[in-house]
């Protein structure tokens, strides 16, 4: 497992929508984890809910909290695309409030030095 950010990568994670210019083109659960776990956090990352399978794009949000509490690594840039309103909610609640919680840990971290 890498552990490190890559600089400038835009992922694109959707079964359906064209990728736009620039970014990389991941169509399902399985293709996100893969690139992760080989090639470590990208800059951003673009968010579909629904992607056609059992898992969806909050399984993958899901799995990049973990994956950024396991390596100790802040979470990338992030949006999320999806049209379905609630899918799109718990994407964008999950990780803020993750975010949320790396900000209040390092804020913690730096008033106890």
């Amino acid at each position: 497992m890498k552990s490190q950010t890559l600089n400038n990568t835009r992922l694109y994670l959707d079964d359906l929508r064209p990728i736009p210019q620039g970014f990389i083109e991941l169509r399902s659960y399985k293709a996100f984890v893969k690139f992760i776990s080989e090639n470590g956090l990208p800059q951003f990352i673009s968010f579909d809910h629904d992607l056609g399978e059992e898992k969806s794009g909050y399984d993958c949000a899901k799995w990049l909290v973990e994956y950024c509490l396991n390596t100790n690594l802040p979470l990338p840039k992030f949006e999320v695309h999806s049209q379905n309103p609630v899918g799109r909610e718990n994407i964008e609640k999950l990780l803020y409030n993750f975010r949320r919680s790396q900000q209040r840990n390092q804020e913690a971290n730096i008033a106890l030095k």
